[in-house]
């Protein structure tokens, strides 16, 4: 039986993993949240493990603390020169957890989360169908590599909209606002790379 979007959140322990290293850094929850740009009510139910946090998020909350996103991805402090992640051992990550599952709009698999101290951050996601009324914009710093692997995917950004399909590639600067969603009948799939700049 599949574990829920709840269960999912939980083996993860991100948002235990964000509060921990928030304490250890001797910060404060109001600290934080400013220097991360997001609101306190945000941060508090991140670290509650209520809400979920889409990449753009924790890209902020990583600079927030000094840490590399990956930090929030491993089990342990261990750096290796090269990694493998078996299919199976994805980390996977909902961007929001709702009693509707239709409404979680994507989730993202971390494919190198043992590698501590790396440049990109590859991610497998998964978009599901959604209105364009419903699209949420995110922007964070650094710069975005998309390849589509199945469905069709709609990228908005600048006033502007791209359709993309199987094989197809963007690559973008992410700082700008931007958001995707999955158009026809069934979810898109695609391998998204992000290279947060310092």
């Amino acid at each position: 039986m599949a574990k829920d979007v709840k269960d999912e959140l939980k083996d993860l322990n991100l948002g235990q993993k964000v509060k921990s290293l928030r304490q250890r850094r001797g910060l404060s929850l109001p600290q934080v949240a400013e220097s991360a740009g997001l609101s306190e009510p945000l941060l508090a139910q991140i670290e509650g493990e209520v809400v979920a946090p889409p990449v753009a998020t924790l890209l902020k909350i990583s600079r927030a603390l000094s840490v590399n996103i990956g930090y929030f991805f491993q089990d342990q402090d261990v750096d290796k020169r090269a990694v493998v992640v078996p299919r199976n051992e994805r980390k996977k990550v909902f961007r929001r957890i709702h009693e509707d599952p239709s409404k979680v709009g994507y989730y993202y698999e971390s494919l190198a989360y043992p590698k501590a101290d790396k440049h990109m951050e590859p991610f497998h996601v998964t978009f599901e169908v959604k209105n364009k009324e419903d699209l949420i914009f995110f922007n964070h710093k650094g710069e975005e590599f998309i390849y589509v692997l199945e469905g069709q995917l709609e990228f908005s950004y600048e006033n502007e909209t791209y359709a993309l399909g199987p094989g197809d590639s963007l690559y973008f600067d992410a700082s700008l606002p931007h958001a995707f969603r999955a158009v026809g009948k069934k979810a898109a799939t695609a391998i998204d790379v992000i290279y947060a700049s310092e």
